[in-house]
């Protein structure tokens, strides 16, 4: 709990200064929303137990990314999307599920030459929220939780701007994620899922 509180105060504050920055620069420089295809691909080690290892797999939503300037090279970056929902496997074999939202922060620097092509990198904080486990297979009428993470996240993209408005946007993600796992209040470990989240969509320009 103390984690999650401390999450959401640091994304706030963060996302104030998101709602300042837009009054300040925002209309000098252009806010850029984005909407695609996101997909969390775990990179991590999972977690492994005596009857095997643990491991999140990959999962597709709807995402949503925006960026607001707070001067002509730097912007605040923020990425939500839809609940993603990932399969768990214990050994190679399903025996549950879980769902969970992400969102993260950045500040990111953006190299501007007058072009409409402008890549970007970014690092932040990424407060991943867990909830809706469900056990199946083997472990189908336990009880299993996943805590919510707070890590580091950092980022990389491109912005192609095709007209006045309108562009298309490629970015990745990195969050370190690591949950504590219980099982019917026995703790299992850490599950260590750092992921790659990856989008491809377009992008509007105010």
């Amino acid at each position: 709990m103390k984690k999650a509180a401390l999450a959401l105060l640091v994304i706030g504050l963060m996302a104030q200064g998101v709602v300042l920055a837009g009054g300040v620069a925002g209309a000098k420089n252009g806010v850029i929303v984005r909407v695609g295809a996101a997909m969390v691909a775990p990179h991590g080690d999972g977690l492994t137990i005596p009857a095997g290892r643990v491991e999140v797999g990959d999962n597709t939503q709807l995402g949503l990314s925006v960026s607001i300037p707070v001067s002509r090279n730097l912007a605040v970056g923020v990425l939500a999307a839809t609940p993603f929902k990932h399969d768990i496997s214990l050994g190679g074999t399903k025996v549950g599920t879980t769902k969970h939202l992400p969102p993260t922060v950045t500040l990111q620097y953006r190299y501007q030459d007058g072009s409409n092509v402008v890549p970007y990198v970014g690092a932040g904080i990424n407060y991943t929220k867990f909830f809706k486990e469900q056990t199946t297979g083997a472990l189908a009428g336990t009880n299993l939780n996943l805590d919510d993470s707070v890590g580091a996240a950092a980022e990389i993209g491109v912005d192609w701007k095709l007209s006045k408005r309108w562009g298309l946007n490629m970015a990745a993600w990195y969050a370190d994620i690591e949950s504590e796992a219980t099982l019917n209040g026995a703790k299992l470990g850490t599950v260590k899922i750092d992921p790659w989240v990856y989008m491809v969509g377009a992008s509007y320009h105010f």
